[in-house]
């Protein structure tokens, strides 16, 4: 059995990985958007590398508060009285 130590390591090296990749593919978007679309103006690239980031930050506090996913139900291991 894992203990908690390694299930918290693993889940902020899972937001991290989340993280890069979420941010690296919004940078990517906004620099081909702002070639193409937006004569190389800088605003794309911030505009899209924030909303991977944000999306990324999301994730990784459902992962850590699962309280906040919507349609959840925390049950207490107490029984009812």
């Amino acid at each position: 059995m894992a203990s908690s130590e390694d299930i918290i390591g693993q889940k902020y090296d899972r937001c991290l990985a989340d993280f890069l990749v979420k941010a690296g593919v919004g940078f990517s978007a906004g620099v081909v958007a702002s070639v193409i679309l937006f004569r190389r103006r800088t605003w794309p690239i911030a505009l899209t590398t924030g909303f991977g980031a944000g999306a990324a930050y999301a994730d990784c506090d459902r992962s850590f508060n699962p309280a906040r996913i919507p349609g959840t139900r925390i049950v207490s291991s107490e029984p009812s009285k």
